[in-house]
């Protein structure tokens, strides 16, 4: 694995990265991830493309967080329920200094910190580990009413995948969190049509998937979840109503496997590895894009 450092050169030149630019952000994200799962022959690299850009905006633009003191009582909560892209939220912690890049070339190893599903064990800025599918959200729930019973200004987020909608538990939760009036609690849900082995439709069909969440009680946001001007302004008009006694939903509509063109709606890159030609023309696809 090239080094970070001429890795960073060779595509920024004499520049320093601005990680406070999500499309910057989300390029990195892509990069490393494709590095992180080609190194360590891991999976899921269609769902690392695909949340690139909520996770950048994310990151860049919307929680309060302090790098230097990850404990910070006053930060905001993520928690990455799909927790399979846990590579993207490794990527963004690490670029935004939470700990060294070079440390996600340990992505998968055996005793890396780093684990393949998101874990929260010795990872700076992790909140929790998840991977079982469907729990993610009701954590939220529990967080959010928590910050509310201290007085708490924190604010709570959680990142689903839309087949994980299919779950139970998530609706449960939905429910939950109208019926507290949790309206400091945003989820944001990775709509990109694919799950597992097939596409949503064929295994559980979701649609009408914003009705459903305004009959569960919640406001919903419908946006391009690879434009992060788009995604920055969504979670605004969550902030903005903020005391409206409803939690917000953003519907992201997401491309799987998006910037590398073999990838893109293709379910085999869901567990697939990028590896031998395969990592070299996703690698080249892009390093075209850098911003």
């Amino acid at each position: 694995m090239e080094n970070y450092e001429a890795r960073v050169h060779r595509a920024f030149g004499d520049e320093k990265p601005d990680v406070g630019d999500p499309r910057v952000l989300a390029w990195l994200i892509r990069r490393n991830g494709l590095e992180m799962t080609h190194l360590s022959r891991g999976s899921h690299i269609g769902s690392v493309l695909s949340v690139a850009e909520i996770i950048a905006v994310l990151y860049a633009r919307i929680l309060r967080v302090d790098p230097a003191n990850p404990s910070w009582p006053e930060r905001d909560r993520l928690i990455l329920s799909k927790g399979h892209a846990g590579s993207a939220v490794y990527a963004a912690l690490a670029e935004r200094g939470f700990f060294p890049v070079e440390q996600l070339k340990t992505h998968y190893a055996d005793g890396s910190i780093l684990s393949g599903h998101v874990s929260h064990k010795g990872v700076p800025g992790v909140e929790v580990s998840t991977g079982s599918l469907g729990h993610g959200l009701g954590i939220g729930v529990g967080m959010a009413l928590g910050a509310r019973m201290d007085g708490a200004p924190w604010r709570t987020y959680v990142v689903l995948g839309d087949g994980e909608c299919d779950e139970g538990a998530v609706w449960e939760a939905a429910l939950q969190a109208a019926q507290y009036g949790l309206d400091r609690l945003t989820a944001v849900v990775d709509y990109n049509h694919m799950q597992s082995l097939t596409t949503v439709e064929k295994t559980l069909r979701l649609e009408p998937f914003a009705r459903k969440w305004e009959d569960f009680g919640w406001n919903v946001q419908e946006t391009d979840g690879h434009d992060p001007e788009a995604l920055e302004k969504a979670f605004l008009a969550c902030r903005q109503a903020e005391g409206s006694g409803k939690p917000c939903v953003i519907l992201a509509h997401i491309v799987k496997g998006k910037g590398v063109s073999f990838m893109e709606n293709n379910i085999l890159w869901h567990y697939r590895t990028p590896q031998g030609e395969e990592y070299e023309a996703a690698l080249k696809e892009l390093e075209a894009q850098r911003p």
